[in-house]
């Protein structure tokens, strides 16, 4: 889907410094890149524990109480830790894409607050010597 360049624009009328967008707000995120944000985002969550605390107590009571003579994964629950074994290599890159990103995110902003700090640090300085020369000129005015 096209983006017009009207909702750019709206996009990127948040914060400036000397004219520039602070980059967390114009970044453009792939679909990969929201899919392992929000995978990252659910498999850290209580829902996703409860879910699968869930799933894996009924797996182990339906093979063990009511498949007793037939269980497709009897006891060891090979089949069982198969899955768990997929998730976990499937789930650990993607934390790992989200920490990544997470990191540049901080880098970006660490990069723009410095800038902001910088800044600010000349105006106080300028407002500092304009400070001395009102106090100067109030001096003179006294003798």
């Amino acid at each position: 889907m096209p983006k017009t360049e009207e909702g750019r624009v709206k996009k990127k009328t948040a914060l400036f410094l000397n004219g520039e967008h602070h980059p967390r707000l114009t970044e453009e995120l792939s679909l990969g890149q929201k899919a392992a944000d929000i995978i990252a985002s659910f498999g850290g969550s209580w829902t996703f524990i409860s879910i699968f605390l869930f799933i894996l107590f009924a797996w182990m009571i339906f093979n063990t109480i009511y498949l007793l003579n037939k269980a497709f994964d009897p006891y060891p629950y090979i089949l069982l830790n198969l899955v768990l074994s997929c998730l976990a290599a499937l789930q650990a890159p993607i934390i790992l894409m989200a920490q990544n990103r997470q990191t540049e995110r901080d880098r970006l902003d660490a990069k723009y607050d410095h800038a902001v700090n910088r800044k600010a640090e000349r105006e106080i300085q300028v407002i500092t010597r304009e400070l001395n020369n009102i106090k100067l000129y109030l001096r003179q005015l006294k003798r």
